[in-house]
């Protein structure tokens, strides 16, 4: 469901790469006591997108929270997997911005390739 990214695409964006949770995220304790309904509202409602011009991520289903930063302001991507991120393709992704913003994201699915794609666009 990218619908806010495509509605937030400013002239001349194009939407480089975009990825949601792996399928981990089903497999915690918070998914057994919403009784999964938790875990499917976020794999569905929450976008981890790079355009051309910038990272857009916005979570949440009613309370949303967006981070939307240019590729020249972000200093790096930082990737975490433990070993079963990496033999599954799962890992945290940390976005560090220039002036100390520091965002980390858990489960995405593909991070290295999140992180590849972004340095091939900056």
């Amino acid at each position: 469901m990218a619908n806010y990214v495509k509605n937030n695409l400013i002239q001349g964006e194009i939407i480089a790469y975009s990825t949601s949770y792996h399928w981990i995220i089903f497999l915690s304790a918070k998914s057994l006591l919403t009784l999964f309904l938790s875990p499917c509202i976020a794999k569905y409602s929450d976008e981890f997108t790079i355009t051309n011009k910038r990272v857009i991520i916005k979570t949440g289903l009613i309370a949303r929270r967006t981070l939307e930063l240019n590729l020249t302001k972000i200093e790096s991507v930082n990737i975490d997997q433990n070993i079963w991120g990496r033999i599954l393709g799962y890992g945290s992704i940390q976005i560090i911005g220039t002036g100390g913003t520091k965002e980390t994201f858990i489960n995405i699915k593909k991070p290295l390739e999140f992180r590849k794609k972004f340095q091939e666009l900056s």
